[in-house]
């Protein structure tokens, strides 16, 4: 970057309290810039300075057995990342750490789903999280993973010490085995029915149900079911090793009083935190049957690892280890240090209960959590984000849609869920793009440096011109006087960790500026009053070199390019430091840039995004990865069989061979119409079963399928499923096939059931526990009416039902597109690849 040579400028604070604060202007001589190295040397690592404000942030380790969602991105990294941002702005000596979670059951869980090692997994994953937050400018001062010797090393030790202070306990524990896998069951290898009242969520983990958010034992499921082999795991005996939290809860108390209020804890962090205590803390076991973790050190317990939950939150410690030997400077050092920690509400136990607990149970002086910044849930377009169903942007997606990184960053901050659960939505995205920051940020921006750009006679030739007598320019002064409130409350509001309510205050003054420019005319006082014109000018360009400054740590490339265009370098200028102790005018903008500046060559910031990229994206990220896969499948099937067609009507030969290939054409287009739309098949509630009175092999069933009445159905289940099994329970139902009478009995509709390869096996296909009855299951890349009736002639349900399947994930498919509902896709509990009738 080319430096002006004039002197550059630095915007600082002068703090004394919250409550007075004053306003800085450093002015610095640009140096000029360093000879190219071929590798310049990394720097030493950050280690606390005596007499600075030392800042340690954290965010929570995003776990390594998926790609990160945009819920996830602002629930933590972002978030942090902001923060931390802001504290080099001001000077303070801050330290990033973050990584990946990298031990448990989930990992263990995906290695399994794609036939690889854990650690394998863990690489994958590392690398694509690592290139994600990358591209959304996140800037770690260590991105790390708790798959590290540093990680053993520290998490043992600390296992010692609570066995040596006699935190730990060891007792007795009922846990489910499943005699097919021939192992215990930790928490996430085990699903079934929550069992908290209200709840309803069939797919409930074992260590928490993502319905009702409450922690669970896996022993408390209702119909538990082993997620590997679908089985139903028995309850044996097997020892393990407790946090005796109770003993511990004296301590922990005190701390969360004392540090709740010094540290401004979020509100939803407070209650999370004490709802746990007032539900009465209980023992936590620390130990899995697992190979996949940090080894407890013990011989009794040499087959055994640490519970992810008690070593991950250690990995904040390790991944520091892994930055520097001298970690202990930070993590021993309550007295200089500051900890910050960010993430979503479903972590805040385990930060404000469990991890503190562990610290204080050593005895050791641990720089222990100031302050926690705690977010809801961003969910999206009505539904939720899930990492384990797909659902949602990814970090992925969102580089693949082209809009810029600073445009999500801006969004997601815009959009943070800082007090309650907010929404997501592609129309709320291009609103945001296009009023705020195309129309407003960067249309403010634009216009100042193209006037200043135009040659002398229509701008100043991209020189910065004097503007004297500013202070006592009446729209100027009030401007001023906004501006200097905007900045004062956008300090107040970072200090504080109100991350939305910053971006705000800095975007104000752009609104500010914005009338202040129109309400000027400065293009005819560049005629009718060439000194005011100047004043004008050159105080608009401080405020853009002010929302630079304010906005970096929101949108560092959006920054990074405006200074540019003002011909400035970040290293010169970005510094908002308390330490510079100069005092400065605090409400003269016009001062920023210095007179006689020649500004770069301005250029748009922000690029309209248009209703048909609109259109394409939401329909491009509609329902799950999974049914975005079959899509594309099915896409490229419809393509294909258009390329056959199309060849077969350009290619030649004789009038007989025209004629056969024109019928053979006909029939494949006969054959490529028969779509599975024309099934209706239909969330259906099976209000009764009973036996048929005159087949003993038959049920006859009452199905609610959302019509006015339930339709008669008779199924022939009865030796594969139990007549309880029956009851009550969500089924798909083909809902337009011909009414026939079975043994006097006429049935108005089918029950889908895959069998396996012999037809000893028979399971119901299953729609999610939430779809609503009576609606109408669909297929990715096929859409049409029904028919009303399926004929025996036309053959069209023996031909689709060729094609009916359950998958190796067992999901029920047609080809390879799955059952869906608005709820998601519809399942079979065990028999893969088995085919659906």
């Amino acid at each position: 970057m080319q430096n002006s040579s004039a002197s550059a400028v630095n915007v600082c604070s002068n703090t004394t309290d919250e409550s007075t604060r004053e306003w800085v202007v450093t002015r610095t001589t640009p140096k000029p810039p360093p000879a190219m190295a071929s590798s310049p040397p990394s720097p030493p690592p950050k280690l606390p300075i005596p007499g600075r404000r030392n800042i340690l942030i954290t965010s929570a380790l995003p776990y390594v057995n998926n790609v990160p969602h945009l819920g996830n991105i602002i629930g933590c990294v972002l978030s942090a990342d902001v923060f931390a941002r802001y504290c080099r702005l001001r000077g303070y000596n801050a330290l990033y750490i973050c990584g990946t979670d990298e031990y448990g059951t989930a990992t263990e869980t995906k290695a399994m789903e794609e036939k690889c090692s854990p650690k394998e997994i863990c690489d994958k994953y590392h690398a694509i999280h690592n290139e994600v937050y990358k591209w959304f400018d996140i800037k770690f001062d260590k991105f790390g993973r708790t798959s590290s010797p540093q990680q053993t090393e520290i998490c043992q030790a600390i296992f010692h010490k609570l066995m040596e202070n006699n935190w730990l306990t060891e007792n007795t524990m009922q846990q489910l085995y499943c005699d097919t896998c021939r192992r215990f069951l930790a928490d996430r290898l085990v699903e079934g029915t929550c069992p908290i009242e209200g709840c309803t969520n069939k797919a409930a983990r074992g260590d928490q149900c993502d319905n009702c958010s409450h922690m669970l034992n896996p022993t408390e499921l209702i119909d538990p079911k082993c997620k590997v082999c679908k089985n139903t795991p028995h309850i044996r005996e097997t020892d393990h090793l407790f946090l005796d939290l109770p003993l511990l809860e004296g301590k922990l108390v005190n701390y969360i009083n004392d540090t709740s209020v010094a540290g401004m804890w979020s509100q939803n962090a407070i209650q999370a935190t004490n709802a746990w205590l007032k539900e009465g803390l209980k023992s936590r076991c620390i130990t899995r049957d697992l190979k996949w973790g940090v080894p407890v050190p013990i011989e009794k317990y040499k087959d055994k690892v640490f519970y992810v939950w008690f070593d991950a939150p250690i990995g904040y410690v390790s991944i520091t280890a892994s930055y520097t030997p001298e970690w202990e400077q930070w993590w021993k050092n309550p007295d200089n240090v500051e900890l910050f920690q960010f993430m979503g509400k479903d972590n805040v136990p385990f930060h404000t209960i469990m991890f503190p607990s562990t610290l204080l149970g050593t005895g050791e002086n641990w720089t222990m959590m100031k302050t926690i910044s705690v977010t809801e849930y961003l969910n999206y377009e009505g539904g939720k984000f899930s990492k384990s169903k797909g659902i949602g942007v990814f970090g992925n997606d969102a580089k693949d849609t082209n809009i810029p990184p600073e445009v999500w960053r801006y969004y997601l901050l815009m959009n943070r869920p800082e007090a309650s659960d907010t929404l997501f939505t592609w129309t709320d995205l291009q609103a945001k793009l296009n009023s705020e920051l195309l129309n407003n940020l960067g249309n403010f921006i634009n216009r100042v440096l193209s006037f200043i750009a135009k040659p002398v006679g229509a701008g100043y030739d991209s020189i910065i011109p004097d503007a004297p007598g500013a202070e006592s320019h009446p729209s100027t002064s009030d401007i001023a006087e906004k501006v200097s409130k905007s900045v004062e409350q956008y300090l107040d509001a970072m200090e504080k960790v109100k991350l939305k309510q910053g971006l705000k205050s800095a975007m104000g003054i752009s609104t500010d500026g914005n009338r202040y420019l129109q309400e000027s005319e400065f293009w005819k006082l560049y005629k009718d009053n060439p000194a005011n014109c100047a004043i004008v000018m050159k105080t608009s360009v401080g405020l853009v070199y002010l929302l630079a400054c304010l906005l970096e740590p929101f949108m560092p490339s959006f920054s990074k390019e405006v200074l540019r265009q003002l011909n400035l370098s970040p290293e010169e200028t970005l510094s908002f430091s308390e330490e510079k102790g100069e005092s400065a005018k605090a409400k003269t903008p016009w001062d920023l840039v210095p007179a006689g500046h020649k500004i770069g060559r301005p250029v748009p910031l922000f690029e309209e995004l248009k209703d048909e990229k609109v259109s394409k994206h939401r329909e491009t990220y509609a329902g799950s990865q999974a049914e975005r896969r079959s899509k594309a499948v099915a896409d490229a099937e419809a393509t294909k069989i258009a390329n056959q067609l199309n060849s077969i009507a350009l290619s030649g030969g004789s009038k007989k061979e025209q004629k056969k290939k024109s019928g053979n054409s006909k029939s494949k287009v006969a054959e490529a119409e028969i779509s599975v739309a024309k099934l209706e098949i239909r969330v259906g509630l099976i209000r009764k079963a009973e036996k048929h009175p005159d087949a003993d092999s038959l049920y006859v069933e009452e199905i609610d399928v959302g019509e006015e009445a339930p339709r008669t159905v008779v199924s022939g289940l009865v030796k594969y499923i139990p007549l309880e099994e029956m009851q009550n329970r969500k089924v798909c139902v083909l809902c337009n096939l011909k009414p026939v009478v079975m043994r006097g009995i006429k049935s108005h509709a089918m029950v889908l059931a895959a069998s396996n390869e012999d037809h000893t096996r028979v399971e119901l296909v299953e729609p999610p526990a939430d779809a609503a009855v009576g609606e109408r299951v669909t297929f990715a890349g096929h859409s049409g009416e029904p028919e009303a009736s399926l004929s025996g002639k036309s053959k069209v349900w023996e031909k689709l039902a060729a094609d009916l399947h359950s998958s190796g994930e067992l999901v029920a498919c047609y080809k390879d597109v799955p059952f869906m509902t608005s709820a998601g896709v519809c399942k079979v509990k065990t028999i893969a690849n088995g085919e659906i009738r």
